[in-house]
């Protein structure tokens, strides 16, 4: 084993993620050897003969497990952006030995006891704010997971916790199996009427890649979006409609139904066991909305201002395809399209017009200049960091005195093994021990249209405002400032988690930011100021329909984890009923959205959707404070970077909001920006 141990390049100390060494046959022998590491390091707190400190039990359990974190956030972020079936199968295998090895540590009573007596000498221990939260995260850490609990409750909770994992695991394998799985092979040009010359030329390429002739339409995001919302044959719309909104709900071995009833029900039992009414309940009270009843409450406040404006939007859209097509009844399949015409009429603004001027690369360096004009951060690229694909790029990034912030990765594009969607990862946390401040390594994952044989890769404005939004959490990361490893970056409450993301959308809307990166790919010309006009004033059109869209989502999270769901017998029938009062096209019997719903049943969005709404609340606070006074105002920057984006979650997420802001979050900014005020009144 130590001969086996010595060659693995996961076993070795490294700064960066040693990527072309790593064979798969690596990962399961590291996580064993790491877990074996890291219970080493908790024997030592244990068996510790001096009595517990904050030092020698909270500090160092937060230290502890260092190699097996780093470990970990390599493996399954190739799980998510490079995957394959053996490292599947790998994550099957790896995810309830963590699972386990997490239970031996918060069911570990020795431990326990160390930790308790801590916290119970709180008052007397003279600690700063940080040392605080820490230690108050440690207790809960423990308490709120069965340390407390009976011996044969213990074991059920090892139980649910190991089936969990791999519940998780395999509903999202399900999802890319049937994202993969679908292809619409076109051969006669008629079919894609009305579709862009640049994405035609796209799915020309796609098919040639796969040995086929004409064209191919996928699940992908920048094949199925354009798609919808251009090709003018509603057969072919309703058809890739279908497809994509019943992944997961084929009565097959890819189905998720069973996953989805197994998952709702072992959260709820598991919160059961804890002394929780429901998951909700145990979710939420480490949350800033606290409780269940205070999400609804917001939710359908949001509701009540949204509604009216969401059913005048979509009545005004099912008018304009009747004129338009004689369509008497919109389906899901017409919205994108006719929303695009729509909006093409209005305000004379098509995202085919806008796209010469979002060139990936210009935009990446705009967001660049962006985070340099605000936070005085500097981006050069580097070509000598080992990356896990040829696509994705590397930059050092440096303070305005040339110290070293982070490295950051990015990867843009989709792939055969790379799940859909856009998040931010870390392969490797910041902290400050023996006096040094450990830098971090960061990383943005996109699926963003590619390049073709014509055109270089030119982005959708909705391209533009994700990339800005997953740089928002990057920055969050990046510039992390705290002692500990387990409060540093992103490590804060999950409705507070959104804000920088969230916040940093908003500068694509703006003349004085648009104008550092919208050039026309060809000419260099800046983007032409009735553009940026246009693209303000469309900023919140069908803004009622998208927030009762949200809404929908958060409602639908909240059913399936804020109640018992044992009684639920039918996943489809339980979510059409949880969406009635959001609904506003006619419900489509062959879909399904719970089984594919990934960010609450595989992510880790569960009882926590509504945060994107919630930390809309926040960002168009924030945002608002920019608008007074500049959107690069130095001094508003400076206090954002202070005390939201270095701070982590050092202190409780309002107090370090109202630090930055002066004031508790306004809900009438997000209405006035989305222009609901005005339709609600």
């Amino acid at each position: 084993m130590s001969q086996d141990i010595n060659n693995n390049p996961l076993l070795q100390p490294f700064d960066q993620a040693p990527f072309s060494q790593i064979r798969n046959e690596h990962f399961k022998p590291a996580f064993l050897e790491a877990i074996e590491m890291a219970r080493k390091e908790i024997d030592a707190i244990v068996e510790n003969p001096e009595q517990p400190t904050f030092d020698n039990t909270i500090a160092a359990l937060d230290y502890s497990g260092y190699q097996l974190d780093r470990i970990s956030s390599v493996f399954f972020n190739l799980n998510s952006a490079e995957t394959n079936q053996t490292i599947q199968k790998i994550a099957q295998e790896v995810s309830p030995l963590l699972s386990e090895f997490g239970n031996d540590i918060t069911l570990n009573e020795d431990l326990f006891k160390r930790v308790k007596t801590v916290w119970e000498q709180r008052s007397s221990l003279d600690l700063t704010p940080e040392q605080a939260t820490l230690l108050k995260k440690c207790y809960k850490r423990f308490s709120r997971n069965g340390a407390n609990l009976p011996e044969e409750k213990k074991k059920r909770l090892r139980e649910i916790d190991a089936e969990l994992s791999k519940l998780k695991l395999t509903f999202g394998e399900n999802v890319l199996a049937e994202t993969n799985k679908f292809e619409m092979h076109l051969t006669n040009e008629n079919d894609l009427d009305g579709l862009p010359e640049g994405e035609k030329e796209a799915a020309a390429q796609l098919a040639k890649s796969k040995g086929k002739k004409g064209w191919l339409i996928t699940l992908d995001y920048p094949s199925y979006i354009p798609f919808m919302k251009y090709a003018k044959n509603r057969n072919l719309r309703k058809k890739l409609s279908l497809a994509f909104g019943s992944k997961g709900f084929h009565g097959d071995k890819l189905d998720n139904q069973e996953n989805v009833l197994k998952i709702a029900n072992l959260r709820h039992e598991r919160a059961n066991l804890l002394g929780y009414a429901t998951h909700a309940h145990f979710v939420l009270e480490e949350r800033m909305a606290e409780t269940p009843e205070k999400v609804k409450d917001f939710l359908n406040e949001l509701l009540e201002k949204a509604k009216p404006a969401a059913k005048s939007e979509f009545q005004e859209l099912e008018a304009f395809a009747h004129e338009l097509d004689s369509i008497d009844r919109l389906q899901k399949w017409d919205g994108a399209y006719y929303s695009e015409k729509l909006k093409q009429q209005k305000f004379d603004l098509d995202d085919e017009k806008l796209k010469p001027y979002f060139k990936l690369e210009n935009v990446i360096d705009g967001v660049f200049k962006v985070a340099e004009k605000l936070f005085g951060l500097h981006f050069k690229e580097v070509f000598d960091v080992d990356t896990y694909h040829e696509e994705v790029k590397t930059y050092e990034v440096f303070d305005g005195d040339g110290n070293f912030v982070s490295l950051f990765y990015a990867d843009f594009h989709p792939r055969l093994g790379k799940r859909g969607g856009a998040w931010m990862t870390s392969y490797k946390p910041q902290f400050k021990k023996n006096g040094e401040n450990v830098r971090p390594h960061i990383s943005n994952v996109c699926n963003f249209t590619r390049s073709t044989k014509s055109k270089p890769s030119l982005l959708t404005f909705n391209e533009v405002t994700t990339l800005f939004h997953e740089f928002g959490h990057a920055l969050h990361g990046m510039l992390a400032d705290t002692t500990y490893p387990g409060l540093s970056g992103t490590s804060v409450y999950w409705d507070f988690v959104e804000l920088p993301s969230q916040i940093m959308e908003n500068w694509c809307y703006e003349k004085e930011a648009l104008e550092l990166f919208a050039h026309h790919y060809e000419t260099g010309e800046m983007i032409p100021m009735e553009l940026v006009e246009r693209i303000k004033a469309s900023s919140n059109f069908q803004e009622g329909m998208q927030t009762l869209r949200q809404i929908s989502f958060g409602l639908l999270d909240m059913a399936w984890h804020g109640q018992n769901p044992s009684e639920v017998k039918g996943v489809k029938a339980f979510e059409t009923n949880t969406f009635e009062g959001t609904q506003l096209f006619p419900d489509t019997p062959e879909t399904c959205m719970s089984t594919a719903f990934a960010h609450i049943f595989q992510g880790g969005y569960s009882s926590g959707y509504y945060s994107y709404k919630w930390a809309e609340v926040l960002d168009a606070d924030a945002f608002a404070h920019f608008t007074e006074h500049g959107i690069f105002n130095q001094e508003i920057a400076n206090k954002f970077k202070l005390h939201v984006l270095s701070k982590g979650g050092t202190e409780n997420p309002m107090v370090l909001y109202k630090r930055f802001r002066g004031q508790e979050p306004q809900l009438e900014a997000l209405l006035e920006r989305a222009g609901l005020l005005k339709k609600s009144a």
